[in-house]
């Protein structure tokens, strides 16, 4: 990968501000935002906070008064693709972003009528081509401001660019180059601060792109550290002592000798969901995506170290542990889900816990510390590829019956390659000890197909059919104890909830759905208390925040994405948009096209 010269506004910057940092200042920096993250007054992260929690400790809104909820003010993106994630508000500036061409704007909240500053980037339109799934953008990420650099937006450009942006001006800071659409490979992912560092994924697995992690400096842009999910133990960065506490996960050598030759060179692992750090072990988290081509027959072995959820240093990107969830994925379960903190009872020990509800139908629960896997259960009892978690050695036992080996055709698995999670941002409440998803209800028929690598092109191999589950619908919202595995309550949604939830402390859960409501649920029991219908589909995550003594909850609306991408680009075959088309058949006779963000408050 080339690396983009700096703009002349970085090179100033850093010379006038000096070539080194004291080393007081990441940790400044790091608490800076994580002190604004912890004023409910903000949403300074996709994620909300560090711990991924999508909690706020606001009461003004709750399960007694939300039905009184009124929109107060909207605004239009002018972008009609889909919109994930959510914007951003920092100290009473709401930052909106959209997906393709990647606009930003920015909003003074006492004057939310008039766009305070925006951002119109100027992208290679090819990047839309190696899209895999509608040209969406996960969002935006901030940092206050730190020795030689301002209070900085940071945005990833489908183009593969990482750009800076001054938070009060909208000035380009700096601009790198992460990723080549020649090669297929684009950015959808949020970037993640921590410290010092912004932290980069990658998209672009269903193109053999093999999948890669960049930490940038906040200050310059300069490359800190970049690892990567396949090859040589160099590349992916592996601790001296990586996996000690758990040898039976695999140790080293394992990039290379788990794939057959030099697949591990398109062997995807891309990255392009979220991430959670925790301040006090100086670790970072997040999870590897599928391997490539889909077709397993192409690619015998465990395929590592796809399919993982990685703690790393964030300050040297070395990994401390892996543990890789499905080892020879044949299902697409891409494993970039949400990460969410927490701090737990397990043994009647305090414990820090890291909590992932995986693509492939399956809770993990693992301690954040060593990598130890605390508990594994079925999202919902339907998923059916997998029986059990051997708790003991971390494996799947899988029912060979889903297998999609070449001339078979699998009907019937459940979850379908959109997972009974994907790529929502779920919320944990500390107080209750719960998690709420929203998840998926979709499974699947599959027929592989072999095909050869030519870069920049999809690398797929196999034909899918999706449908409602069992249960009879394509979505539910789940309250959950992520230790004991336990359900307290799920409801249905006719759609998939794809867009994630955010829960307070005023006992309410907050969600989108696709055919365009934004509801509320009593997170006590599940029952709605309000809903309200917006000009288009949800495929991001409600956020909360106060200005002025008010509480206001904010969502986007514009539909599309991987559900929504049959009604984006009129597709007919059921099979298109690797199987999406056929299972959301129904949803252009519910919704359409548009893009913006509502904010509400109390109307009394």
């Amino acid at each position: 990968m080339r690396i983009s010269k700096f703009t002349r506004t970085a090179v100033a910057s850093a010379v006038c501000s000096g070539a080194l940092l004291s080393v007081s200042i990441p940790a400044q920096a790091n608490k800076a935002l994580d002190r604004l993250s912890k004023e409910d007054t903000n949403w300074v992260m996709q994620t909300k906070d560090y711990g991924a929690t999508h909690f706020s400790e606001m009461t003004q809104i709750n399960a007694h008064n939300v039905q009184h909820l009124q929109p107060v003010w909207s605004f239009s993106t002018g972008v009609l693709n889909g919109h994930e994630g959510g914007p951003l508000v920092v100290d009473g500036i709401m930052y909106v972003h959209t997906p393709f061409p990647n606009n930003i704007f920015a909003i003074d909240l006492d004057q939310p009528d008039k766009i305070l500053w925006e951002h119109k980037p100027k992208q290679n339109p090819a990047a839309r081509a190696v899209a895999c799934c509608d040209v969406v953008n996960r969002g935006l990420a901030y940092a206050p401001a730190g020795d030689g650099y301002p209070a900085t937006i940071f945005q990833n450009q489908l183009d593969g660019h990482i750009v800076a942006l001054n938070a009060k001006t909208g000035e380009l800071l700096w601009k790198m180059e992460n990723s080549d659409i020649a090669m297929g490979s684009t950015l959808t992912v949020a970037p993640f601060v921590a410290k010092d560092k912004v932290i980069v994924g990658s998209s672009g697995a269903e193109l053999g792109v093999r999948g890669y992690a960049t930490a940038y400096n906040i200050k310059d842009g300069k490359q800190a550290w970049r690892v990567y999910a396949t090859g040589p133990d160099a590349d992916i960065k592996l601790a001296k002592d990586f996996n000690s506490a758990n040898p039976h996960y695999g140790q080293f050598g394992l990039g290379l000798k788990t794939w057959e030759g030099d697949a591990w060179k398109i062997g995807g692992g891309t990255n392009w969901g979220w991430y959670a750090f925790d301040p006090d072990l100086d670790m970072l988290y997040y999870g590897s995506g599928n391997p490539a081509p889909w077709n397993e027959t192409m690619r015998p072995g465990d395929n590592k170290w796809t399919m993982t959820i990685w703690g790393r240093d964030v300050n040297t990107g070395e990994a401390k542990f892996g543990y890789q969830k499905t080892p020879h994925d044949e299902w697409d379960y891409a494993g970039v889900n949400y990460m969410g903190l927490s701090e737990q009872l397990v043994d009647g020990k305090m414990t820090k816990l890291l909590t992932h509800p995986d693509r492939n139908g399956l809770v993990y629960t693992l301690n954040r510390e060593n990598g130890n896997l605390v508990n594994a259960f079925k999202i919902d009892d339907t998923v059916n590829w997998v029986k059990k978690v051997d708790l003991k050695t971390g494996l799947p036992v899988r029912d060979p019956e889903f297998s999609t080996h070449m001339d078979h055709e699998a009907k019937g698995i459940c979850p379908s390659a959109m997972g009974y999670h994907n790529q929502g941002i779920e919320s944990y409440d500390p107080n209750k000890k719960l998690f709420f998803m929203g998840t998926n209800h979709i499974c699947m028929d599959w027929e592989p197909f072999m095909l050869p690598y030519r870069a920049g092109q999809f690398f797929v191999g196999a034909t899918l059919n999706m449908y409602p589950g069992p249960k009879g619908t394509l979505g539910q919202v789940k309250a959950m104890n992520s230790v004991t595995g336990k359900f307290e309550w799920e409801i249905k949604e006719k759609f998939a909830v794809w867009g994630g939830t955010t829960a307070t402390a005023g006992d309410l859960v907050f969600y989108g759905t696709l055919d365009g409501y934004i509801k509320a649920l009593d997170s006590r029991n599940g029952k709605e208390l309000w809903k309200f219908k917006l000009p288009s589909g949800v495929i991001g995550h409600p956020i909360t925040f106060g200005h002025k003594g008010k509480q206001y909850v904010a969502i986007y609306y514009g539909v599309g994405g991987w559900p929504g991408v049959g009604l984006v680009f009129d597709l007919q075959d059921p099979t298109a948009g690797l199987g999406a088309v056929g299972a959301f058949k129904e949803l252009a006779h519910y919704t359409q096209q548009g893009g913006g963000v509502m904010v509400f408050a109390l109307g009394y």
